[in-house]
């Protein structure tokens, strides 16, 4: 059974998805992550910083402690999230801040958007599209975006991240 959305996803014909994470995949997106960071997304992060610090690892615990959990780097014009360890710094088997907003309620609500939304993407014309190999100019070999990894339509498998895309989309 196909989702129906009013949010126009203009490859959700032919794109497939399926999130392995605890079934061979260990958070691959989360290494190295970096996700640039909207500036409500920073205030929301560090209002309920106290929530997320006894989940994470000791290292990330103890640099978030001294140095904060942005980078001086910049991406889309933003700050990204630290990395320690090769992963992100929320990352602990599994996305602490994913786990604690599940536990406040919504699984989203202290994510970066780009992390919630993985692997929806806009496109230079501000069109919804899902991350898939060859497509878009796509660099990341992520198992997970090879369209012959997986039968399962990306529009039913990411019904809760196109949800979440419409209100981004509503807001503007």
């Amino acid at each position: 059974m196909s989702t129906t959305t009013s949010l126009t996803v203009v490859n959700a014909d032919t794109a497939t998805f399926e999130c392995t994470f605890g079934r061979g995949c260990e958070g691959k997106c989360c290494q190295n992550g970096r996700p640039s960071v909207e500036p409500e997304e920073v205030e929301r992060i560090q209002k309920n910083l106290h929530k997320f610090l006894p989940h994470l690892r000791d290292k990330a615990k103890k640099l978030i402690e001294k140095d904060g959990f942005l980078s001086k780097r910049i991406k889309l014009g933003l700050p990204m999230l630290r990395v320690e360890g090769g992963w992100c710094v929320f990352f602990n088997e599994g996305c602490v801040l994913h786990k604690v907003g599940a536990i406040d309620g919504d699984s989203y609500q202290y994510k970066p958007s780009q992390c919630a939304l993985f692997p929806l993407e806009r496109n230079d014309d501000g069109e919804w599209y899902v991350r898939q190999w060859d497509y878009n100019g796509e660099q990341w070999d992520l198992f997970c975006l090879n369209p012959k990894n997986s039968k399962v339509k990306a529009v039913d498998a990411l019904a809760s991240e196109i949800a979440l895309a419409q209100t981004f989309t509503d807001s503007e």
